[in-house]
């Protein structure tokens, strides 16, 4: 499984197999987030099981579906609560790892961490388009 370094902490990436997920575990991956909706794909594993296999390594687990068109101020702020409080290394995941780091690079904005000027350059240095994080702080100006 590739994963791709966002900061210190985190890194992000594509759905990973429960394989995968004890070697996070074994790798000293402190949290496991999925950001993935059940049933999006087929072969895809599903909370339930990443769960039971996040919890077998050793990992806290954080099921926290999203879309793009579904991404709520709540999302975002459980997010960023959960990488605050993680203690450690954190793994995001979804189908590619673009929504998992379009929640945090809106909350990166947010809070100062990132310019918005920046953000497509931050995306593209790691592979990943994030137009979608854009979008989305246009439409939900900040609280």
């Amino acid at each position: 499984m590739k994963r791709i370094p966002v900061d210190d902490t985190l890194s992000v990436a594509a759905q990973p197999s429960p394989e995968d997920i004890a070697e996070l575990g074994r790798g000293g991956v402190r949290l496991l987030i999925n950001n993935r909706p059940d049933g999006e794909e087929s072969g895809q594993p599903g909370s339930v099981a990443e769960r039971a296999a996040a919890e077998a390594a050793g990992m806290a687990y954080l099921d926290l579906p999203v879309t793009g068109p579904t991404i709520t101020e709540e999302a975002v702020a459980r997010f960023a609560a959960a990488l605050r409080e993680a203690g450690g290394p954190v793994v995001a995941h979804c189908r590619s790892g673009t929504r998992s780091l379009t929640l945090w690079a809106i909350d990166a904005v947010r809070s100062g961490r990132l310019e918005r000027g920046a953000v497509l350059d931050f995306g593209r240095e790691r592979g990943i388009d994030l137009s979608g994080a854009l979008r989305w702080l246009d439409a939900h100006p900040a609280p």
